[in-house]
């Protein structure tokens, strides 16, 4: 039986009455056998006998995988509650996905609404820190509340266990956990198109995902296939340097100019806060229709506008429609010389490493509010829209962090009880 904290027990809230407290407590128990029951836990004798491996495996009653921000969250409201847990990263250093992105990137979000629970941003409040900034912070906010991070540590498969919960295999370590939260991101796997093998050879290309500056491409012209955020955040980096080509359709993008007083003071709380906090949640049948927007295509652009685009002569073309004699061929029919491809194209989910059925036909987990159906004790935070517009972005991942504590804190209560039963 895991170990339950002495600080995670059942209790009657004061104006609750008796029979309502042993309704609550009958649920928690009919919970805690179904809960046991998926687990495959052996309270019988006659139990088969461990493997080895299992014997010799690092048992914990939770593993978060993915020291980002989601999974800091999850890690510090575990923390809190005496939850006995580890965190898995496959960086070397907290923060380090965020080192590796280009190097101008700035958040969209000012320091204000850049911090994490019990702990603000370090900076001026309508600062908009650096990729590195933000790295800094996070290694920083793991070392303060104390978290157990464990770096370098690449998870290659989360199975059901044979007697209990989860196995999570990292390299030469086997973990068993009654519970497994998910917190790397689930767009991994750069998402290029099979064509773009038929790019002549002469043609540097690179995913997004591998941009760091200037310096890595050619000499000559560059083609961004992707107009969403990153492809145009890009094309301005690029544009100092280069001829550039912007190819896709236009997300759309915010009225108003992104770091001026009035859009930190009045457009940002607005924006991030109200309509993609809170508005645009599968609460709402608003945010029920948009989700399929944030999930599948680009959101709109949040810094850039066209006309910065225009300034810096960015050459806005159509999308990309294939390969003709080696060259990028666009939808127009032209076919665009360039000496360099940088694909803006974003990412496929790439957790073919849970190896449980919980995916739907695209691939993504499927999942409510951060907790897989037929799976109690397996969770995901800091998905896109994996409860609203806000879900993957820092100051929204906290709310879908504490839901899913309380599901294991509540969970963990149900398996107690049931065992006393």
């Amino acid at each position: 039986m895991a170990h339950i904290p002495r600080n995670v027990h059942l209790t009657r809230p004061a104006g609750v009455g008796i029979d309502q407290t042993r309704a609550r407590a009958g649920s928690l128990l009919e919970q805690g056998s179904a809960f046991e029951r998926l687990e495959g836990v052996a309270l019988a004798a006659g139990t088969a006998a461990p493997s080895a491996a299992d014997r010799d495996a690092v048992r914990v009653d939770v593993v978060v995988i993915g020291a980002g921000q989601a999974g800091l969250s999850v890690g510090r409201q575990l923390a809190s509650r005496g939850i006995d847990f580890v965190i898995l990263e496959s960086q070397a250093r907290v923060g380090d996905s965020w080192r590796r992105r280009w190097d101008s990137l700035r958040l969209f979000t000012p320091a204000r609404y850049d911090g994490l629970d019990g702990m603000r941003f370090p900076a001026p409040p309508y600062h908009f820190p650096t990729k590195d900034e933000m790295a800094n912070f996070l290694e920083t906010y793991a070392a303060r509340f104390h978290l157990p991070v464990r770096t370098g540590v690449r998870v290659d498969a989360v199975t059901r266990g044979q007697l209990e919960g989860y196995v999570i295999d990292a390299g030469a370590v086997r973990y068993v956990a009654r519970h497994v939260v998910i917190a790397a991101a689930s767009y991994q796997q750069p998402r290029i198109p099979a064509f773009a093998a038929e790019l002549d050879a002469t043609i540097l290309q690179l995913h997004a995902s591998s941009y760091r500056n200037p310096a890595q491409l050619r000499p000559g012209a560059v083609l961004l296939v992707g107009a969403g955020n990153s492809g145009a955040e890009i094309a301005l980096d690029l544009s100092r340097t280069h001829d550039v080509w912007l190819s896709g359709r236009h997300p759309g993008h915010l009225p108003v100019a992104h770091d001026g007083a009035f859009a930190c003071r009045v457009v940002v709380p607005i924006v991030f806060r109200l309509v993609f906090h809170r508005l645009l949640s599968m609460d709402t049948p608003m945010g029920r229709k948009a989700r399929p927007r944030f999930t599948e295509h680009s959101g709109p652009l949040i810094r850039v506008k066209p006309c910065d685009l225009d300034r810096a002569g960015v050459h806005r073309v159509p999308r990309l429609a294939g390969i003709r004699d080696g060259q990028p061929l666009l939808e127009d029919g032209r076919c665009q010389e360039v000496a360099n491809v940088v694909w803006c194209t974003g990412f496929l989910p790439g957790l073919e490493w849970i190896r449980l059925p919980i995916f739907d036909g695209s691939g993504r987990p499927k999942q409510y509010r951060g907790m897989v159906p037929g799976e109690p004790g397996l969770y995901f935070t800091g998905l896109a829209f994996q409860h609203s517009a806000s879900s993957a972005m820092i100051h929204g991942v906290g709310r879908d962090a504490r839901r899913v504590v309380e599901a294991i804190v509540q969970r963990l209560q149900a398996t107690s009880v049931s065992a006393r039963a």
